[in-house]
Order: structure tokens, then sequence, then C-alpha cells
């Protein structure tokens, strides 16, 4: 619908002007058409006539073509739209556009580090990672997702020296006395131990960056048998557990994990050549990036001592992904505190490949946060975990409702995250998230239950097509219904989610004022009237799937 106007538009102005040029559509308030338009004030400079004039000129030209009923001027120079009931309802037929049909996208999300605990950023990345990942996938890509993850690292040298003081020595046997329902939290406090030791004792540190030394080492000679790499492959293992355990828990599937000691080889070796290429330079014996020249800042890429650092493990990543996928779109999606990081190493990247940084997109999200504050500190240990925001939304729709049900608490927490534009600070009010009464998860999945059970009760069938006589309440309903394909091209143009949540809930709304004025069951009209809920309730069942949130029959 919407193209098939642009098309006309276009048309007209190239008839009537001589120019070239592809309008643009907007959605205006119901009362002013289903289409808004500013083409005449872009082409006034160009043709030199006053964009009323223009409009007017528009609007006689392309009243009563195919598919518009009606064309109004306002204002300055402005064009509203009407389209015809048969064009409106027609368009509710077509399939979501494919405009990324037979392309590849390896979409990167979550990215937790083996030996620490899975925080609040990190439930909030998989949320929206599935999100873009699925409208990516409506849009026709081959959508590959993934993960990555640091088992190589000082953090790890931190959690190693706590853990070995744990077992009294390097004695992997020891570790058969952890329950494994505690093993990812003995992590975790380990880490905490480690990193407070590191900070506060200088015996301690050294020893941490010794054991870093031997985590990298033992990859390089594929040790699992030593005392010591049976403690670090045991746990890296049960952190692997955990991870999974999780994702399964929130209904998040990842095709591939990447370790950092899997990539870091490669980015080693890239960064060396890059090198002898001019792209890095030697600075005190370390190897680095300089920035500064970009805009930017310097960053160590290999440290003194011969060890890849984050930046060059993220060139081996991306240079990874690349060689396993050939990528067309590669999304990434990390905290903000990752803006400028990231910068730097696209930066270096784009210096010799920078094919793979034109294809690079980086989403950056803000810390999540309970309503009131909560401050984050891994250093003490009381970070905002996963299972945190989860239980808080289980005990609130407990106390709202008496029902304890994971799956609502899920959904209530993917949506609230989901609704807000991503960028930000997340502030989750678990109360408000369970509600059924405002914009939430659990009101839109009461919704679409609402609406199935107006279909059930009716038990005729629905026709395969609506009468395009439509009352206005009718109309405005199915207006509403049409503006779904536009909303998800929109927001997987944008890589924005929260599109589809503002869609859904004013589409529930609009239903709602329909539903209260209009009967649906045994009124004259009951058949086109269940026609309309069957559309809006599909409507909202795609929505809600494409956030990953079930739509249930019934609640």
């Amino acid at each position: 619908m919407k193209e098939q106007l642009i098309h006309a538009v276009k048309e007209a102005c190239q008839e009537l002007f001589g120019v070239e040029i592809t309008p643009e559509l907007t959605r205006p308030e119901e009362k002013f058409g289903d289409y808004a338009s500013n083409i005449a004030l872009q082409l006034a400079n160009q043709v030199g006539k006053n964009p009323r004039e223009i409009a007017e000129t528009l609007a006689d030209k392309l009243q009563g073509r195919e598919g518009i009923a009606k064309v109004e001027v306002a204002g300055p120079g402005f064009l509203n739209f009407t389209v015809t009931n048969q064009t409106l309802i027609k368009s509710l037929a077509q399939p979501l556009a494919k405009s990324l049909e037979g392309k590849v996208v390896v979409a990167e999300y979550s990215d937790p580090n083996p030996f620490k605990v899975l925080h609040a950023g990190h439930l909030y990345t998989s949320v929206v990672g599935d999100a873009i990942a699925n409208l990516l996938e409506t849009a026709g890509a081959t959508v590959h997702r993934v993960n990555f993850g640091g088992d190589v690292g000082l953090h790890v040298g931190k959690t190693m020296w706590a853990i070995i003081g744990e077992l009294g020595g390097e004695n992997p046997e020891k570790l058969d006395k952890i329950p494994a329902e505690d093993r990812a939290q003995w992590m975790a406090d380990a880490y905490v131990k480690g990193t407070n030791a590191f900070e506060d004792d200088e015996g301690a540190k050294e020893q941490i960056i010794a054991y870093n030394k031997q985590v990298y080492a033992l990859h390089q000679e594929q040790d699992h048998d030593s005392p010591f790499a049976r403690i670090y492959w045991t746990c890296r293992d049960w952190s692997y557990d955990y991870f999974n355990a999780f994702y399964e828990r929130i209904g998040t599937k990842f095709e591939k994990y990447y370790p950092e000691s899997e990539v870091a080889d490669l980015g080693l070796k890239t960064v060396k050549e890059q090198l002898e290429k001019g792209v890095f330079q030697h600075s005190d014996g370390a190897i680095i990036f300089d920035g500064e020249k970009y805009g930017l800042h310097t960053r160590v890429f290999i440290n003194s001592e011969g060890i890849p650092t984050y930046e060059a493990k993220d060139v081996g990543l991306i240079m990874t992904k690349w060689q396993d996928y050939h990528f067309d779109k590669s999304v990434v999606i990390t905290g903000n505190e990752q803006e400028q990081y990231m910068a730097v190493v696209l930066k270096a990247i784009e210096q010799f490949a920078p094919e793979l940084t034109q294809a690079t997109s980086h989403l950056t999200h803000g810390i999540v946060k309970l309503t009131g504050g909560v401050k984050m500190s891994s250093r003490k240990g009381n970070i905002l975990r996963a299972v945190d925001v989860i239980d808080a939304a289980k005990e609130a729709n407990k106390a709202a409702t008496g029902n304890d049900d994971e799956q609502s608490a899920l959904a209530a927490v993917k949506y609230s995250f989901l609704k807000q534009r991503m960028g930000g600070d997340i502030i989750y009010d678990p109360e408000e998230s369970v509600s059924i009464l405002g914009n939430s998860g659990p009101y839109l999945q009461y919704a679409h239950a609402r609406a199935r059970s107006i279909l059930s009760k009716s038990g005729k069938e629905v026709p395969e097509t609506l009468d395009s006589e439509l009352e206005p309440a009718e109309r405005s309903l199915v207006r509403k219904i049409s503006e779904y394909s536009e909303t998800v091209e929109q927001a997987t143009l944008e890589l924005m989610p929260h599109h589809i949540c503002t869609y859904l809930y004013e589409l529930a709304q609009t239903f709602n004022r329909f539903y209260e004025g209009n009967r649906v069951i045994d009124d004259p009209r009951e058949e086109q009237r269940l026609w309309m809920v069957q559309a809006y309730a599909d409507t909202l069942q795609s929505g809600l799937q494409l956030l990953n949130i079930p739509a249930p029959e019934s609640m």
C-alpha cells in the first residue's frame, strides 16, 4: 500500500515538474488521513514555485488514482492521503517485506565471561539480541547467533588464584565436593575474592599475574592433564553449563560460543602482520594503535609481555566470524562502556579490512537497575545478577496475581526491557512490569487471549475476505492493523525492537476502543467483525513472537 502510493507520487512529480524524487510518507493522526508527505516543500526550491501551489497541483493530479480515495492539502503545502477501504484491507494480506533475502547476518550478543556471574546486563542483551535476530530473520536473512566470552585474561587469573586457595593448592579432586547447584556462585565469590586480593595484596597480585600467563600457556600447549589445567578446564566447563542452563531458562539459543582463547592467536598474528605495514606501532615494549590521529584514543593491542589484550582478541574475533560465515552484516551488542573501546578497535581494523567494519553495526545499552537504583560493584560482589531480575518479577507477579509462574515473569521482564529505546540506562520496575492494566507484556498477552476467546465463543467460521464497506470504528481498527508491516520494517532497518512494543500497545488500545463500542457476537456484522478480531489476534501473536514472548490462547 505504501509503496504503491510512493510510486504514484513519484510518477506525478516526474510528469508535472520533470523532477526525479522519491517522497517520504509518514503516518499522521487518523483525522488527517492514512499518509502524509511534505514533498511539495521539498520541490519548492527545485521548481521555483510556492509549496502550497505545488501541493494543490499534485493533489489534483493524484485525486482519483487507483487506491486513493482522497488527497487534501494542509498548512503551507503538506499532502494528506486517504486510501480506499479496499486498498487498506488488501494491504493486510501482504506478507512482511523480505528486504534481507539471501543476506547472511552474524548477531553477537550476551557475551558473558566464564569464571564470572551472569549479571542483569547479560539478561538485557540476551533479550534484545534475540528480538533483533528475530527481526533480521523475518526480513529474510540467514542469522547466526553467536556469543563471545573471555576464558582467558586477568579475571581468570584472579578467579583461579582464589579457587586454588580454597582447594588448599592445586588439588582438582577436591572440586568434586562442590555441589552442582552451588558451582556458579562459588566461582563468582572466588572472582570477588581474587579481585580484592589483586588490589590490596602485592604478593597475591604477582601470583595472579603468573596464573594469567599460565592459563595462556596451557592453551598453547594443549595441557589438559596437569593439576592446574584440570582445575581450569573443569571450572570453565562449569561456567558453560551455567550459561546453557540460564539461556534455556529464558528461551535463548546460540549457534556458537567464541571463547577468547580460540580467537586470540589470530588476533595476535593479525596485529603483528599489520604492525609491519604501519597500522600499529611499538610503544614501551607494547604494540599500540594510535587512535588520536582519528579523533579517538590510543589503545594497547599487545602488552609488553607479548600477551594479546581484549583489543587484539576482538580483532581475532571479527576475522574468525568472517572466516566462518562471510557475513553481509555483523551486529554486535554491548554495554555503553564499550562504545569508545569498540570505536578504536573498528578504526584499527578499517585500516586493513574496511569491508568488515563497514558491515559491522555496534549497538550499545546502559546499565540495568531496579527501581530506586542498585549500585553495581563486581569488587564487592553486590552486582545486580540476571537471576535477581527474574526473581523480582516472580515475586511481584505472585503478589499481584497469586501466580508465581516463571514464564509469566519472563514475559514481563522481556517486554519491560524491550519497550525502552536501546541506548540509555534501563530502569526495571517489577510491579509495573507484571501489571495487566498498563503497557506491559502480561497486558498484551491478556489482550491476545481475550481476542482468541471472542473467536472461540462465537463458534462461527471466519470469512476469508472482509467487506470493503467499513464503519468508522471498524476502519480505525483495520487501519491500525495495516501499520504492522511498516513498523516491522522500521524496527528492522533501525535495529530497534521498541518500535514493535509501541505499536502492539497502541494496537491493543485501538481494539479496546473498538470493542467497547461495537458488539461482535450476535451483531448483524458478526462475521465481518470476527475477521477483524482474527486479524488483530494474529498481528498481536506475530509481534509477540518477534519479541520472543509467548502469545497464550487463554489466561
